[in-house]
């Protein structure tokens, strides 16, 4: 991400790196020696600056002590850190509005950025059965502006790969199922999003443990996030990140094409009874 590229109004993440490039710039130092003063790289604060990178607390105690900026970054980092999504999920919800691709492999629910309203309700009410009513609307209504995202006029490429198993578990019930591909059929038929399927007739394949993002920008380097049960990890090492894009490559070398997949989705909303 170019320094121009960062627009400080987009959200809490780019204020605070437009704020911290201005007290750096002010200081008169780079990147390089700014990182060397607070332990870090210069790349890590190259990437705290264009946003790809959540600044953390400690961090950024230490860059007000070096900037002499009266506590700011340690007040604004605790204004970026409250996210309306799960706290392991918060930081890949937010690369995914600086995003040029993302790719996601979803074994066992529809991803949240194709998920319908009723769809979303109904994995929380799964998820967190004693919620209260509020909690519920407020964690559908994140998911519902995440969603958003697809009618942007500078969206990614969003490329899903679902498992049949996916499709076909029967969450909300029939009415709320068929909704839900129906709605993925309308996305990927308005050029939202390239959808693949592999079927289950596959047998075992590469991503068998868990859900994988891949996300790719314009000027910094590639993500991985992976989930399990209340879990999730943002991989940013090269070694692991290409491993991962290995392992989702496996994967949508045995899924369907995106047109057979797209009519196997048909197929399957019309065999729901309405």
């Amino acid at each position: 991400m170019t320094e121009q590229d960062t627009d400080p109004s987009r959200s809490p993440r780019a204020f605070y790196g437009s704020e911290l490039r201005r007290l750096r710039e002010a200081a008169g130092l780079s990147q390089e020696k700014l990182g060397e003063k607070v332990f870090c790289s210069g790349a890590y604060i190259s990437q705290i600056e264009s946003a790809v990178r959540k600044p953390q607390l400690d961090m950024s105690k230490r860059l007000d002590v070096v900037l002499g900026s009266d506590g700011l970054l340690t007040r604004l980092c605790k204004l970026v850190n409250r996210s309306r999504h799960a706290e392991h999920f918060a930081d890949t919800a937010e690369l995914e509005q600086l995003a040029e691709t993302i790719s996601v492999f979803a074994p066992t629910l529809v991803p949240g950025l194709l998920q319908t309203e009723a769809y979303a309700q109904a994995v929380f009410e799964a998820w967190s059965p004693l919620a209260s009513e509020h909690d519920i609307s407020e964690r559908v209504r994140a998911r519902r502006d995440r969603a958003r995202l697809l009618d942007a006029e500078t969206r990614p490429l969003l490329w899903v790969i679902l498992h049949e198993f996916a499709l076909r578990l029967p969450v909300g019930g029939a009415g709320v199922m068929r909704e839900q591909l129906e709605h993925i059929v309308r996305l990927a038929r308005a050029r939202r999003v390239l959808v693949q399927v592999l079927p289950a007739a596959a047998g075992a394949y590469a991503l068998m443990e868990g859900q994988l993002y891949m996300m790719t920008f314009a000027d910094a380097p590639t993500v991985a996030y992976t989930e399990g049960v209340m879990t999730g990890n943002l991989l940013d090492e090269p070694a692991v990140v290409a491993k991962c894009q290995t392992a989702y490559d496996l994967a949508r070398a045995a899924a369907m094409s995106p047109s057979e997949s797209l009519a196997f989705i048909e197929r399957l909303a019309e065999e729901i009874e309405r």
